[in-house]
């Protein structure tokens, strides 16, 4: 019985794996593409509701940009005709934004690279956009009244999104936006991840975020979080995983239990995993259901220790894992820098300095970490091997998440520029 117990987990526990990366998309991704396509990196610059689109190794030189808010007008409309849609849309802005409209969370193109669908907590959607025209494709309100991270399916067919005020998932047709289906979760829900068969979804809530009880003492405001596995054809609740027992059991009371980015060993049997408030992350083993593992990396002096200042909760928030599973890769959020780790020893190589990085994910040749400097408007490069920094691309206003897709070969932006 136990040994079987060992083995669901271990075939559920798979879609973490990938949970930076860029799931089961950059994995298949990350393989040749088919003729007339080409493999790219999607870049969401939130605060200004664009994409950028650059090579997915090498010099990473800029393909092209789109915009994801082509029906902006239209959308603002609405909101300030509705006078609960304008609370929420003022208070995502003043809480979540920084001062700011967040227009670009997520985002995945679809098999044939023909578009790219991208969710928009401001507009508490997903839509589907056309590469080639820029013009919407199909538009799918969340409930509630903020849409927040997806997940794509092995065969691409499906996606799914967080509506993070509903503590919903739906899960959409990717070519229609018709929805297949959806599941309740905890409290605000976050990342959402296939399994490389596609059989279940995992979905990591992460509670309220934007309030100011920031201290240990009052950890349990921020709701009940953890991760909710379903059946992603009946979607129906399969497991859930709190990591609250197991911080408890390794002497970290005092811990968030609120997992952050998180990617598991290539042979699924380690999960490393970010939590709210610590500049570190844990190793936690799969078969035994126990944390192993807890590194803990250098603060910035110059970082304040007020809980309150950093932003959503966040210490550090992004890790990736070459293809070998030798290195990890950290985004040093509010310590403003990143790394990367030698698995075996957890020794960290240089620190990087990149501002406000949120987001580290691999390279389509697996050779490079690639994380979004959010406080510089630029993606830095940094190299597996030797730790240190490859290069730096501009891209547009606030860079959040990075994920590998495909376009058409000959693609340079709507209506080719």
């Amino acid at each position: 019985m136990a040994a079987s117990r060992t083995r669901h987990l271990c075939s559920m526990a798979v879609a973490l794996a990938l949970a930076v990366a860029g799931p089961a998309a950059a994995a298949s991704a990350r393989s040749a593409a088919p003729d007339g396509l080409r493999e790219v990196l999607f870049v969401g610059n939130n605060w200004d509701g664009t994409a950028d689109v650059i090579r997915s190794s090498g010099d990473y030189a800029k393909v092209g940009r789109i915009s994801v808010v082509p029906d902006k007008a239209a959308r603002m409309a609405e909101i300030n005709a509705d006078p609960i849609k304008w609370i929420y849309f003022q208070a995502i802005r003043n809480s979540v934004g920084e001062g700011h409209d967040q227009f670009a969370d997520d985002m995945y193109s679809t098999p044939d690279g023909r578009s790219v669908v991208v969710s928009r907590p401001s507009f508490a959607d997903v839509v589907s956009i056309d590469l080639a025209t820029g013009a919407v494709n199909w538009r799918f309100p969340v409930a509630g009244y903020r849409a927040d991270h997806m997940a794509v399916s092995p065969d691409g067919t499906r996606v799914a999104v967080s509506a993070s005020t509903a503590d919903t998932v739906h899960v959409l047709d990717i070519a229609t936006g018709r929805q297949l289906g959806s599941f309740k979760t905890g409290a605000k829900p976050h990342e959402n991840v296939f399994t490389k068969d596609g059989k279940y979804l995992w979905n990591m809530s992460i509670g309220d975020v934007n309030t100011d009880l920031d201290g240990p003492g009052w950890d349990w405001t921020k709701g009940d979080r953890h991760i909710t596995v379903v059946d992603a054809t009946t979607f129906q609740q399969v497991k859930v995983i709190d990591m609250r027992q197991r911080l408890d059991a390794f002497g970290l009371k005092d811990f968030s239990d609120a997992v952050r980015p998180a990617v598991f060993s290539p042979d699924e049997s380690k999960l490393y995993f970010q939590v709210s408030f610590f500049n570190g992350f844990f190793e936690y083993d799969v078969a035994t259901d126990k944390i192993t593992r807890m590194k803990t990396l250098p603060k910035n002096p110059a970082t304040s220790e007020d809980r309150t200042t950093w932003v959503n909760d966040s210490r550090h928030h992004g890790i990736s894992m070459n293809p070998q599973g030798t290195k990890l890769c950290v985004a040093g959020t509010m310590d403003d820098y990143a790394t990367v780790v030698d698995r075996a020893s957890l020794q960290e190589g240089p620190l990087v300095p990149a501002a406000k990085p949120y987001w580290a994910t691999v390279s389509g040749d697996g050779k490079d970490c690639v994380v979004s400097e959010s406080g510089a408007d630029q993606v830095t490069a940094i190299d597996f091997a030797t730790g240190r920094k490859v290069t730096s691309i501009p891209v547009g206003d606030h860079p959040q998440r990075v994920r590998l897709g495909r376009v058409r070969a000959d693609w340079t932006g709507p209506n080719g520029g």
